[in-house]
């Protein structure tokens, strides 16, 4: 082999190894160190935001919420088709609806008629109840069940653990099912409504093209305007209008290509009818039902990380994090909650913690969740419309010490449930509590009123 064949091949080997090095390092960014990378830089935000939303689709937990969802909207069809009907009978718009419910079902007419029979029925049965109302109510309170169970869904992402009221959960979701239908029916039907009246009224058909691709524009901004408004109003927190717009904006253009393929799919499934009747659409819409789930919880995601984008980052070591850390975590929360008390400063909230000490509010809403457990902690309400949380200190401050924070906590939970576990290690036992009291020991002489903290006045 010759010099030139040797110096060409350690060439297009250097490159390889160097192109090799260059892919590990691009993927290692992508994984890790995206979320080290603080540069607050446009570009590097629509990364995170891309590597969220394709983290999303994989992630267990979003799976396993959504077919949970996917069987409650399943009971919930003919309910939630009626208060459709029930509002679009109101505004004119019964055959629209139903005409687009066939254009969503093509070549699955039969079953389609059957659930509107079904729907028929239930708004007979709901107007003519035994008692006056009762069948609305029990429409609606179908319809809140639903609701209540997504605001679980996008509580658990915003790391909320304190869902609404029974009062709040029946005014606010009342308001919710006259608001977000609405949007739903002018996104599904606005384009044949308003096409048809046009066509009925002035002859615009040299326009018709641009007529199609406004109304077509219209119906994706109301379903954009759904899911923002979804994710603004359900979680039980308060969202900004930006990042609820943002994160309704993609999660409504996912929703619109996945109808779009579901109804493309539609057509060539449409021969298995032979075979299975009218059941031949059901399992492409039990898969169409948790697709879209995804795609929702997804939106509520990547809403909560716009919003919360720098310290999203942090998810992975919150799950790994050492009971050392959470206890210096636990210490410093309970801190400024003691510290406010005392100089008699209102209640912070678990957002106002979280931006004060600059921790994940995933972590502070655990945390918190743990001393209000022990005993340590009270929840405050000042303005029951809001129905937003501040935490005060639930003993008084001069007896919260480091070592009275440990011993509440470390007993929290189930102990000596093992038959003669402590009469076999009674030695054992004798030496722990030993040092867990030399250690609370010195702990009490340290008082959380007194600990000096550096945090920023927001």
């Amino acid at each position: 082999m010759d010099s030139g064949s040797i110096g060409k091949d350690k060439f297009f080997q250097r490159l390889k190894n160097r192109l090799i090095r260059k892919a590990e390092a691009v993927w290692s960014y992508w994984n890790d160190g995206i979320w080290r990378d603080t540069r607050q830089k446009w570009w590097i935000n629509i990364l995170k935001t891309i590597n969220i939303s394709v983290n999303s689709f994989t992630n267990k937990d979003l799976q396993t919420q959504a077919c949970a969802m996917t069987y409650r909207t399943t009971l919930a069809i003919v309910p939630a088709l009626a208060m459709l009907f029930a509002i679009g009978r109101g505004f004119g718009f019964q055959t629209v609806l139903r005409d687009e419910l066939y254009n969503i079902f093509p070549g699955q007419k039969i079953a389609v008629e059957k659930s509107l029979t079904f729907v028929d029925s239930y708004l007979d049965q709901s107007s003519e109840g035994i008692f006056v109302g009762i069948g609305l109510l029990f429409l609606l309170w179908t319809l809140i069940s639903l609701i209540s169970n997504v605001e679980t869904s996008f509580n658990r992402v915003w790391g909320v653990s304190q869902g609404r009221s029974i009062w709040r959960k029946l005014t606010d979701y009342t308001a919710m099912l006259l608001i977000l239908p609405v949007l739903m029916v002018c996104a599904g039907g606005l384009s044949v409504f308003l096409s048809s009246t046009l066509q009925n009224a002035f002859d615009f058909s040299f326009m018709t093209p641009v007529i199609g691709c406004i109304l077509e524009l219209a119906s994706w901004i109301f379903t954009w305007l759904f899911f923002g408004a979804c994710y603004k109003l359900i979680p039980n927190t308060k969202v900004k209008t930006s990042n609820a717009l943002i994160a309704g904006v993609i999660a409504g253009s996912g929703f619109r290509i996945l109808q779009w393929l579901f109804v493309t799919g539609q057509l060539y499934v449409t021969k298995y009818n032979a075979i299975y009747g009218s059941f031949a659409f059901l399992p492409l819409l039990l898969l169409w039902i948790q697709l879209t789930w995804v795609v929702t919880l997804t939106g509520a995601l990547i809403c909560y990380s716009s919003q919360n984008i720098f310290l999203y980052a942090m998810s992975s070591q919150i799950e790994k994090i050492s009971p050392s850390y959470r206890r210096k975590v636990t210490i410093a929360i309970m801190t400024l909650i003691t510290k406010r008390f005392v100089n008699q400063q209102p209640p912070l909230t678990s957002v106002q913690i979280s931006a004060m000490a600059e921790i994940p509010p995933r972590l502070v809403s655990d945390v918190i969740d743990r001393l209000i457990a022990a005993g340590l902690v009270n929840r405050t309400l000042d303005n029951p419309r809001v129905e937003v949380y501040g935490y005060q200190p639930a003993i008084s401050p001069q007896a919260i010490t480091i070592g009275f924070v440990f011993k509440r906590l470390a007993s929290l939970g189930e102990s000596d449930f093992i038959p003669g576990f402590r009469k076999k290690f009674s030695a054992m036992y004798a030496d722990i509590d030993e040092a867990e009291d030399k250690c609370a020991e010195y702990g009490d002489k340290v008082l959380l009123s007194d600990i000096e903290i550096e945090t920023d006045n927001k």
